[in-house]
């Protein structure tokens, strides 16, 4: 066993395979997630009909400790601040 812990994720991020949205989105994430140590997941829209039937026009989403913190596009300044960093 090693003794690294893998953070729990902190960010969801809701996709669709093919958004250049979500593409952009999920390299702010990466970032910001490797800069502050914090988890993250990625939940496609294709895998959960719950999802698609609620975020389908909003993709990509973003919740941060699970609540929705973006749509479209994830604001780098914003995703630290709500991160508390």
């Amino acid at each position: 066993m090693s003794g690294l812990a893998t953070p729990a994720p902190r960010i969801t991020l809701v996709s669709k395979p093919g958004c250049h949205l979500c593409e952009e989105a999920r390299a702010v994430i990466e970032r910001v997630a490797a800069d502050l140590g914090v988890g993250w997941v990625e939940r496609s829209i294709e895998d959960d009909p719950t999802l698609k039937e609620q975020y389908w026009e909003q993709i990509p989403v973003t919740f941060v400790d699970g609540r929705q913190h973006d749509y479209w596009r994830v604001d780098e300044h914003r995703l630290r601040a709500a991160l508390g960093g």
